[in-house]
């Protein structure tokens, strides 16, 4: 990947290139009604601390947003139809392993916010079902369910599925329409009055562009800042543990949100596990280091107390990621700066931001195509809530 771009000037220039910025080029190099040029600045081409690296790939429509189930039902339509899409007959077939998402009450006052947003999800067609624990033991009988009242469960289009797959075909796809990805970094932005005009680069380029999409991940505080806007996101860091169990559990394991704020599912042969950190604090970009005894102390106690299957256990990967912690209400931030509407945010998606990029790079693109949202209206998540401290509440958050 080049260093310097072609031209010294450009319609769009996206800051970042993982899933959001890939997603957004290639929606919109796609796109018939736009035939600008397209730069995307990608600070490390290896992607080997994005949060895109570091993801689950789950995808799930157990939101209590509205907005948020949408975005996720077209991900799992993108998901399921992804070689139409690509319009490539070498695109390949995209398995959703779809054995639902298990969330556990441990509280009437979860139960009964699980019961509200079980309400909203069956309305939009969403296929989530309330168990009693009685329920949840008939079909999974591996679970110990001292302690849950009820369960929210979902087997249709949610689970896990290739997000890696599907962010190599955007950046492969985007280049071929016609996006350029150099390998640099922006260190400031040019503003003049109500407008963007351009970004300098590390290298000591200046390039002028018509529009700037901020998609720059955990570091998009950062990149805000140069322009002068204020966004509520920090890095936050999350454990993956991958482990083998001794004993089989006889069927997948679903995507189980525990009590205790941890979560496991079933991961082909293997299986993956995961939670936050004891305390939750913005970290440094470059901190992926363990806390000392997670596992021991916090995710293996919880899971082997959820599932005694897995008392024993053998860990056989692990790694931090960083979610871009939305720390206003969890949820993504896009849309245009309603005084600098030539500046775009694509931001803060708390980790959700695999299964939504589909939908929102789309609706990025549409924004500068077209002016406005052609398919779903992704309005709820602008950035006027920020500005306003009026947060879209979402109650179910991982």
């Amino acid at each position: 990947m080049d260093a310097t771009p072609k031209q010294a000037s450009y319609d769009v220039i996206i800051i970042g290139g993982a899933i959001h910025g890939s997603s957004t080029a290639w929606w919109l190099a796609r796109n018939p009604d736009f035939d600008g040029s397209i730069l995307v600045v990608e600070r490390d081409p290896s992607y080997e601390f994005a949060s895109t690296s570091h993801t689950n790939s789950c995808i799930r429509q157990q939101f209590s947003a509205e907005v948020n189930i949408r975005i996720s039902q077209f991900g799992a339509a993108f998901i399921r139809s992804f070689p139409e899409f690509m319009e490539d007959e070498d695109a390949p077939e995209i398995a959703l392993h779809d054995y639902g998402y298990m969330y556990l009450a441990g509280t009437e006052e979860m139960a009964e916010t699980l019961r509200t947003c079980q309400k909203i999800q069956s309305d939009l067609g969403a296929g989530t079902r309330i168990l009693t624990p009685d329920q949840i033991a008939a079909e999974y009988p591996f679970y110990n369910l001292d302690g849950v009242v009820l369960g929210s469960h979902n087997p249709v289009d949610e689970g896990y599925f290739d997000g890696g797959t599907i962010f190599d075909w955007f950046k492969r796809k985007a280049r071929k329409k016609g996006a350029e990805y150099i390998h640099n970094e922006v260190t400031a932005i040019g503003r003049e009055g109500d407008r963007v005009t351009g970004v300098t680069l590390k290298s000591g380029d200046t390039i002028a562009a018509g529009t700037i999409v901020n998609a720059s991940g955990p570091r998009a505080a950062v990149t805000a800042r140069m322009a002068g806007f204020d966004l509520p996101i920090e890095p936050r860091r999350r454990y993956t543990y991958i482990f083998d169990a001794e004993d089989d559990l006889g069927q997948d394991l679903p995507l189980t949100i525990d009590p205790s704020g941890c979560h496991m599912r079933s991961d082909g042969r293997y299986f993956l596990c995961g939670c936050p950190p004891f305390e939750d604090p913005a970290m440094a970009f470059e901190d992926f280091g363990f806390e000392d005894d997670i596992w021991e102390e916090k995710l293996w106690p919880a899971i082997a107390n959820r599932v005694p299957a897995f008392e024993r256990v053998k860990v056989v990967n692990a790694w931090v990621g960083h979610y871009a912690f939305n720390t206003l209400d969890q949820n993504a931030i896009i849309g245009r700066h309603p005084e600098v509407t030539n500046f775009i945010f694509q931001n803060g998606f708390s980790g959700h931001g695999l299964q939504q990029s589909p939908a929102t790079g789309r609706g990025v693109s549409e924004l500068i195509a077209h002016g406005n949202y052609q398919t779903l209206d992704l309005t709820d998540l602008g950035y006027e809530r920020v500005l306003n401290n009026t947060p879209l509440l979402e109650k179910a958050i991982i």
